[in-house]
């Protein structure tokens, strides 16, 4: 492959760079496509770059088709569950149960961590459950937005999932690429020693919990939360959801809202999904049972290699893909039967209704191809080698993990994909660790600096897809969500920052640094929304502002923005 070296930097910066200037992600993704194409061809010629998009770019091995699938179904099942007046029955349920923004809040933190096995899954069931009622109680969609992606990702690198598969495999093939090494430990033992070191993702669990709790924010969400709650306006005037279902598929049928029309599609949603996923699983795992002559029972397995073990292995080895897709086709079947049997439609009005799911998620696969692309673009380039490569192996011990969450958190910015991120930077990591100690020791803390650098990435990029799945479903506008809440991922990256100087030059171990972080955590959320509200001239806890003096909060806000 030939070297392109810092151009190959290129692209993602600028994608990324129109991205926040114009607000016009679709077309920046294409820029820098195109930006690429002119430098891995060589040629300013239209034919020439558009051959190599189409068939160097475009073409996989049915891996985004499978997920471009998935999401279109996913999106006739919302729209569905909307039709039928599933999202009424939770609004009117929800409105009786959960009557403040913080249980409101606190209710999507939980699901987000309760449904880890799949974190498109994730955004997907946890945007479009709580729109809704969010919106009625005036939670801004970027809040919402910022809930939902800083719970799913993170979640997923922790739990019984496709990312945690995914990692084993890498750490496995990492460690049987060193030269001259007869015993390593496991991958799964690595894993699960590296979960405390993960302290990005841990972190950004715990902030979502702690923002949602106090109620407390600052930065650009500070602004959002103000307007929608004085104002009513969960999105800014003039912003560009990816997703509106009210305005695209009307108003709802309210003759019978009935909670099972929302919570049945969503259940066999999951439960055909987890089912689909252990089956795919457990015939992949026997298959490699038996190649390499171990037991294929899991009682004789499990007193082998231990109980969690084997249930990892095979929930890892699952197609989570077809999976998904089998999961969103039952819902979309399932949300057709309910309407038939319940007489809120016939079978001709579901069947339009799926087609207007479709059409709602137009934007959302056009803008996950172009990301998709880009990630292409930087993989043809070798954008990733050359990041990793710069850094070398000149570093002192002390700050490798520092250096490891950087590196992956820079290629995951550019790159807009965690799975890429962790595929080039693991080995990398792995190798140049063992290179400088000679020993594993250091291999959980480098697995767990990837991983948190590979989730800052995503949360602080415009062309990731996870931004863009958790903006479409909760229906904010893809660049405010990133603006928003580039401000919370940054000060969870600044404690970790804290954490690892601590363990590199300390030796503070997680046990006392991941409650210091909590600690730091807390403070700074005080701190920063404090400092910020005063500047403002507004609280920093806009359920604090009384219901009278809404109107009046929203004009200084106005005219606050418009000298700033």
């Amino acid at each position: 492959m030939p070297e392109f070296g810092a151009l190959s930097v290129l692209p993602p910066l600028l994608a990324i760079v129109l991205a926040i200037v114009t607000r016009r992600p679709m077309l920046s993704l294409f820029l820098g496509i195109w930006s690429g194409a002119i430098i891995y061809t060589e040629s300013l010629g239209i034919a020439q770059t558009f051959d190599w998009i189409v068939s160097g770019i475009i073409a996989d091995d049915g891996f985004y088709v499978e997920i471009l699938l998935f999401t279109l179904l996913l999106g006739s099942g919302v729209a569905l569950i909307w039709r039928l007046g599933g999202a009424t029955a939770v609004r009117r349920w929800a409105t009786a149960n959960l009557q403040t923004r913080r249980n409101v809040g606190l209710t999507t933190w939980l699901l987000g961590m309760l449904l880890f096995f799949d974190d498109y899954a994730n955004t997907a069931i946890v945007g479009s459950t709580m729109r809704e009622l969010s919106d009625q109680l005036r939670i801004s969609r970027e809040k919402l937005s910022y809930i939902v992606d800083s719970t799913s990702a993170p979640v997923a690198t922790i739990g019984l999932s496709s990312w945690v598969a995914f990692q084993l495999s890498l750490i496995a093939d990492a460690y049987n690429g060193l030269d001259g090494v007869s015993e390593t430990p496991t991958a799964f033992e690595t894993f699960v020693s590296s979960i405390p070191f993960n302290t990005y993702s841990l972190l950004a669990i715990v902030m979502v919990g702690i923002i949602v709790y106090t109620g407390r924010d600052y930065g650009e969400m500070l602004t959002a939360e103000h307007r929608a709650w004085s104002s009513g306006k969960v999105n800014r005037d003039d912003a560009q959801p990816l997703q509106e279902v009210e305005k695209d598929l009307g108003e709802p049928i309210e003759d019978k809202p009935m909670l099972r029309t929302f919570f049945g599609p969503v259940a066999v949603l999951l439960a055909v999904t987890l089912a689909g996923a252990v089956w795919t699983g457990h015939q992949s795992w026997l298959s490699a049972q038996a190649e390499a002559g171990a037991p294929t029972a899991f009682g004789a397995a499990a007193d082998e290699t231990g109980t969690v073990q084997v249930l990892v292995d095979i929930v890892g080895s699952g197609n989570f893909t077809s999976s998904l897709i089998w999961g969103s086709f039952a819902m979309v079947a399932t949300a057709i039967a309910i309407g038939i049997a319940y007489d809120l439609f016939d079978l001709s009005e579901g069947v339009e209704t799926v087609l207007d799911g479709f059409r709602l998620m137009l934007t959302a696969v056009t803008i996950l191809v172009l990301a998709w692309g880009i990630s292409s673009t930087t993989d043809a380039l070798g954008t990733g080698d050359f990041v990793a490569g710069v850094v070398g192996s000149s570093i002192p011990a002390e700050l490798l993990p520092l250096v490891i969450v950087f590196v992956s958190a820079f290629v995951a910015f550019t790159m807009g994909s965690s799975w890429a991120t962790m595929t080039i930077v693991t080995p990398i990591a792995i190798t140049v660790a063992f290179e400088m100690t000679g020993t594993f020791e250091p291999m959980p803390v480098v697995v767990g600096a990837v991983f948190s650098g590979a989730i800052f990435g995503d949360h602080t990029s415009p062309i990731s897809d996870t931004s863009v799945l958790s903006s479409t479903f909760t229906g904010a506008d893809l660049i405010d969500h990133v603006r928003t809440q580039f401000y919370y991922a940054g000060t969870v990256m600044a404690v970790v920052v804290v954490c690892y100087l601590l363990y590199g030059f300390l030796e503070v171990p997680p046990l006392v640094f991941l409650p210091l972080g909590f600690v730091l955590l807390v403070g700074l959320v005080y701190a920063l929304s404090e400092l910020d509200a005063r500047r403002r001239g507004v609280e920093p806890v806009v359920s604090n502002v009384p219901q009278e003096d809404r109107e009046s909060v929203s004009a200084r806000e106005s005219t606050t923005d418009s000298t700033e």
